[in-house]
């Protein structure tokens, strides 16, 4: 699933008014600068004002890193300049994979501190595949609209035949469209792009913010160049050691956990829908899908969808990535229980990215890319249908949903930089947050990835919603300022305490 916290905060207004080659193991040995930046050169993208105080530019970076003087492909860059004694860069990645880092950079001033951006240049990128640098792109908007809306969570043979031909043509899509770029969006790929960006922006080490698929992607930087760290804070952290689908099964537990937190809080709410206990509003819940799959909830936008069991549990998903989106989905659960699945539709477009005009961004698409190539995902569908089975007894609302989602990598025509081990030795400390009821990246896995990397050091956050970073934790925010601006290392094992 995709992580997209940015536009669950978006939804509040929208549905109220509505090249350094590794070494033989994979890592650089030295740790010495490479790249036109090594020697500390600023400017060497050549930015352009692109409003509201950013610079933006463009990065060419090799399409094989295997061949550096081969062809190349360019990456969206912004920044926002520091405002005060600058210390550096501080690059930015939001998650997805496949959200757009340069549309994250661009909410900097709400993103990332003051106290930051004082010191420290923002700076965000599209990956590889993503966004505006040389996208991966697989079906047309239309297309898209039918995939999304298939039965992910199919329970009769015809639904799981459709879910089986709907995934093989988009792996086929993505054959036909991109080929050439396919085996090349991994996430170690993007890591040494990262690198080149390092050094053109002249930092002989990276400062880093990674959220969600951010800190995997912090966390293989580390692995291959762990002499070019300075500071990497990985927030809502994955467990880059679990298969595929057992990430799958582990995030749909997230999401149960994240619901139930939801609704205990809404049976306190004047305006909650739902009335009795956490268990018979989860019965209600559950009544709600089955409804939608057989007779699709009313769809008042005009543009012809109809809101199906799919449409209905991306809705309910995208508000538990951020606890200040649970009024929306109070009243979003109130119109859908009444028949109206116009407010939950709208926040499924918001989660993958889809326009008003029914234009897509290439989130879904550059997501299933990325991770296709990254885990050694299955190429027998009934390993799914066993998978998305055993999810569902612990996380029945979810667990075949989110199970289902990766069948596309079945079908999957290329391979690539799988890496079973991440522990980056060699590099500084390495900050790693999880929060206890992250929905998206369950707090296990931030333990995990703190233990895995050789210099990790974990704080926990008691608290709900995806991420902890300036999302209401003084704590968290006052311990991540300290340790990217002046290098304190937090205590392992440090918690903050719950807000409110």
């Amino acid at each position: 699933m995709r992580s997209r916290v940015a536009a669950v905060l978006a939804a509040l207004a929208l549905v109220a008014g509505a090249c350094g080659g590794p070494g033989g193991d994979g890592r650089d040995g030295d740790g010495a600068p490479a790249g036109p930046g090594g020697a500390g050169v600023r400017d060497a993208l050549g930015w352009d004002g692109c409003g509201d105080g950013f610079e933006c530019a463009r990065l060419a970076v090799p399409l094989d890193h295997s061949r550096p003087d081969g062809e190349r492909i360019e990456l969206s860059v912004i920044r926002l300049p520091a405002s005060g004694r600058r210390i550096g860069s501080l690059l930015l990645n939001p998650g997805g994979p496949g959200a757009s880092g340069v549309q994250y950079a661009r909410g900097a001033r709400t993103v990332v501190s003051r106290a930051l951006r004082e010191r420290f240049d923002i700076v965000g990128f599209d990956p590889r595949g993503v966004g505006e640098s040389s996208p991966v792109r697989c079906l047309s908007s239309a297309e898209l609209d039918a995939y999304v809306g298939l039965d992910a969570s199919p329970d009769s043979p015809g639904e799981v035949t459709a879910l089986q031909e709907g995934s093989r043509r988009f792996a086929s899509g993505c054959q036909a469209r991109s080929a050439g770029l396919l085996p090349h969006v991994g996430t170690a790929d993007a890591a040494r792009d990262m690198d080149l960006l390092r050094a053109a922006v002249g930092d002989l080490r990276l400062t880093y913010l990674g959220k969600s698929y951010g800190t995997h992607l912090g966390a293989v930087y580390a692995d291959l160049f762990p002499g070019r760290v300075r500071a990497l804070v990985l927030d809502g952290a994955v467990d880059p050691s679990l298969d595929p689908l057992e990430v799958n099964a582990a995030q749909a537990r997230g999401f149960e956990t994240a619901l139930d937190a939801f609704l205990r809080d809404c049976l306190r709410a004047a305006d909650c829908p739902f009335t009795g206990s956490v268990t018979s509003a989860r019965a209600e819940i559950a009544g709600l899908l089955r409804r939608a799959d057989t007779r699709p909830l009313a769809n008042s936008t005009g543009d012809g969808r109809t809101v199906t069991e799919a449409w209905t549990t991306l809705g309910m998903i995208t508000p538990l990535y951020d606890r200040q989106a649970w009024p929306i989905l109070r009243q979003a659960f109130g119109r859908a229980l009444r028949g109206d699945g116009t407010p939950l539709l709208r926040l499924a477009d918001l989660l993958i990215d889809r326009r008003q005009d029914g234009e897509y961004a290439n989130q879904t698409e550059s997501n299933l890319a990325v991770n296709c190539v990254d885990s050694p995902y299955p190429a027998d569908p009934a390993v799914y249908a066993a998978a998305a089975r055993e999810s569902s007894a612990r996380a029945p609302l979810f667990g075949a949903y989110v199970v289902w989602s990766s069948l596309p990598c079945a079908y999957w025509p290329v391979k690539g930089d799988v890496r079973d081990r991440i522990d980056a030795p060699g590099a500084p400390p390495i900050m790693v947050v999880g929060t206890q009821r992250d929905p998206a990246t369950p707090y296990e896995w931030s333990e995990a990835m703190a233990s895995q990397l050789a210099s990790g050091v974990l704080v926990g956050f008691d608290g709900d919603g995806h991420t902890a970073y300036l999302t209401g934790s003084a704590c968290v925010d006052r311990l991540v300022d300290d340790y990217l601006i002046d290098l304190v290392v937090p205590r392992d094992g440090t918690r903050c305490p719950k807000i409110g």
